[in-house]
């Protein structure tokens, strides 16, 4: 049987000259078009968006959850089996004689940086602490809410959201976008890793509406790890400072200091994007991962530590040994309202795992085509070790520490409901002041800040620049630098009309990213198998070649 060669060009239509010279119109103009509808509306309608959004939501959680959930497990198999698969896993992004761009060091921290490093400072804390109090198997009654025989529990479902799943999400759209792009020579956009399912149709409307779902996804999925920043950010200027504007009588940041935060982080962002990948934001991302570092050395020296390494080791070996249940388990509500398990468990895992896995899979075009852009010259197998293995252990030792420690005071160490009870925002803020004296704890919030600060700017620079090379038709280069600006001021306005939406900002920001994440699991999911096919495929001509070329024998 004869194969055909694969496709090695794919003619994305670009403006030759005027405003939009370099970029593809269609998705350029196609995406602002949408982002400012919804702008438009949070803004103008802000009662109505927020209850339009809230029943949307409702629908999304009732309707999507099973495919949520088997489909992250797919992400998952499909990278995990490309790197222990002999033929897939020894082949290089970009060919044999390709090399790396950038260290391991610079390589992994630009990785962190850009995938959850912010997420990872606002629930490192907060979701141990409530997972201690409610989880899964407290609901069955495994557990006793906020006991010692609860920690385990804890650590594994916060081990769930934070572990191979959300690196899976980012690891298989850069895997494909990086074999394709670099080993095929294709562009560096979304579009191109569908190529081996719909060819040279992905040059026209079908691709041009590919680009435009990943575009809104990339701006909606970043919103909501900005709205979650800036959030924290806000606290930590008010735990140094003490001024009152900055929080409401709940103890939860107001939106006028969010929206003043936000300002600051975007047009930081903004001047580090225009700057492009090998300066700002890989610096930026150096200083990020050096201050990580020094933050874990801290809760080694003064945290709860052998309580956290226990809670790493026992919750990894919970992790492990049930992430297929976790990952395949399905809890689907009775349809009566009632107060009852089945009930319980569907809403724990609406609001904590389709979360997640909505918010992974908005933040994976942006992440995903990040990773691409910094991962030629790897292996298969080095990709998937350094995009979902590595990653993710350094996550499981970041909750081990923060929330291991915040548990360990709660349940041990008398500080009673100090931590527990402050809003999400402020806990890791809390921690610290009931660890330190004033002076040391103001010191610590400043280091804080700081590195809440640079992991916004990096992971907002990093979308900006994404975004405008999706527009640009897979262009790396920095070009355009009022289409970066523009990028920079849209994204700003989504985030700032949804925190003005009526009610809870932040909720308004999850909802519209767990809609705009939707379309998409659906094209990683073509992704994945395009990939796969593309790779059997490549090993039918090799094995083909090999047996003509092969000696006769004698």
């Amino acid at each position: 049987m004869t194969i055909k060669d694969p496709l090695l060009d794919l003619n994305i239509v670009t403006e030759t000259s005027g405003f939009y010279q370099g970029f593809s119109k269609f998705v350029t103009v196609g995406s602002k078009i949408s982002i400012g509808a919804l702008i438009l509306w949070a803004v103008t309608q802000p009662e109505t968006a927020g209850q339009v959004l809230k029943a949307v939501r409702s629908s999304i959680d009732s309707n999507t959850g099973p495919w949520y959930m088997y489909v992250m497990a797919f992400y998952i198999l499909v990278c995990f089996g490309l790197a222990i698969w002999p033929e897939t896993g020894k082949i290089r992004l970009g060919g044999e004689g390709s090399s790396p761009e950038f260290s391991n060091f610079s390589w992994f921290s630009m990785m962190f940086g850009a995938g959850i490093g912010i997420g990872m400072l606002t629930y490192a804390t907060g979701e141990p602490i409530y997972h201690f109090s409610n989880n899964p198997d407290v609901i069955m009654g495994n557990a006793t809410a906020s006991s010692a025989d609860n920690v385990r529990a804890a650590m594994k479902w916060s081990f769930l959201h934070w572990g191979f799943s959300a690196w899976g999400c980012y690891a298989i759209v850069g895997l494909a976008l990086a074999f394709f792009s670099y080993s095929r020579g294709l562009p560096l956009t979304i579009r191109s890793g569908l190529t081996p399912l719909f060819g040279r149709a992905l040059e026209g409307p079908l691709g041009h509406i590919v680009d435009i779902v990943s575009v809104i996804a990339t701006i909606l999925g970043v919103s909501v790890t900005l709205g979650y920043g800036v959030s924290q950010f806000a606290s930590g200027v008010y735990n140094i400072t003490g001024m009152g504007w900055l929080m409401d009588v709940d103890g939860d940041p107001t939106k006028i200091a969010m929206i003043v935060s936000l300002v600051i982080v975007m047009i930081a962002s903004t001047l580090s994007a225009l700057s492009g990948v090998g300066k700002g934001i890989k610096w930026l991302s150096n200083i990020n991962m050096g201050l990580s570092f020094f933050m874990l050395a801290f809760f080694l020296v003064f945290g709860s530590t052998l309580f956290a390494l226990s809670a790493l080791f026992v919750g990894l070996w919970d992790y492990v040994i049930n992430l297929p249940m976790m990952i395949l388990t399905v809890w689907s509500a009775d349809g009566t309202g009632a107060e009852n398990t089945a009930n319980a468990l569907a809403g724990w895992q609406g609001g904590w795992t389709i979360f997640y896995w909505a918010w992974w899979i908005a933040f994976a075009p942006f992440v995903g085509l990040f990773l691409a852009r910094i991962s030629k010259g790897r292996t298969i197998r080095e990709y998937v070790l350094g995009a979902m293995i590595v990653p993710s252990i350094m996550c499981f030792v970041w909750f081990a520490f923060a929330g291991g420690t915040a548990i360990d005071l709660t349940l041990n160490g008398g500080a009673g409901d100090q931590i527990t009870g402050a809003g999400l925002s402020s806990q890791l803020f809390a921690m610290i002041n009931f660890m330190l004296s004033p002076t040391l704890a103001t010191l610590m919030s400043v280091l804080i800040v700081i590195l809440l600060m640079t992991y916004l700017v990096t992971s907002a620079d990093s979308a900006v620049l994404i975004i405008n090379t999706i527009a640009a038709a897979g262009d790396e280069s920095p070009k355009g630098r009022i289409h970066i600006i523009t990028w920079g001021i849209i994204l700003t306005l989504v985030i700032a009309g949804l925190l003005l939406t009526k009610g809870d900002g932040l909720a308004a920001i999850n909802t519209a990213m767990i809609i705009g994440a939707l379309p998409f699991s659906v094209v990683m999911a073509l992704m994945g198998i395009a990939l796969v096919k593309a790779l059997v495929r490549d090993g039918m001509r090799n094995a083909a070649k090999t047996s003509q070329t092969a000696e006769p024998a004698e």
